[in-house]
């Protein structure tokens, strides 16, 4: 089981939370959830007007093994609006616009989406169960 918990943060304070939403999914090959602005498609939505995250920002894979992976999609500009990193316990690892990083079995950290241009952020708390 994967156990997302997600929080739109926004201004200079950090305790500026706009609302935490949460998503799971079991782990079996082939199950996905996604976070992005279009929550016709994305599990976690992001507040629309957002535009530092794509549509389908972050796509949460399980492999065959019953491993979960997460790939900042590529959206439709060449350059991203937003830089993406993973952190597990205090090792903190940037993702590249398009890459892949496999999660720890059983283990649990954060993804953040932090804009480029403005104090705001899409934390992503994840919990993969063994």
């Amino acid at each position: 089981m994967l156990e997302l918990t997600m929080a739109t943060v926004s201004g200079e304070d950090a305790g500026a939370t706009a609302g935490m939403t949460m998503a799971e999914a079991p782990s079996e090959p082939g199950a996905v959830l996604r976070v992005g602005r279009d929550g016709t498609v994305c599990r976690l939505g992001t507040p629309e007007d957002w535009l530092f995250v794509s549509r389908v920002h972050l796509e949460f894979l399980c492999g065959p093994e019953g491993v979960w992976q997460v790939t900042w999609l590529q959206g439709s500009q060449p350059d991203p609006a937003s830089e993406v990193r993973v952190t597990v316990g205090e090792y903190a690892q940037p993702v590249g616009y398009g890459a892949t990083v496999v999660l720890p079995y059983g283990g649990s950290g954060e993804i953040v989406i932090q804009d480029r241009t403005a104090p705001r952020s899409v934390n992503v708390g994840f919990y993969h169960e063994p």
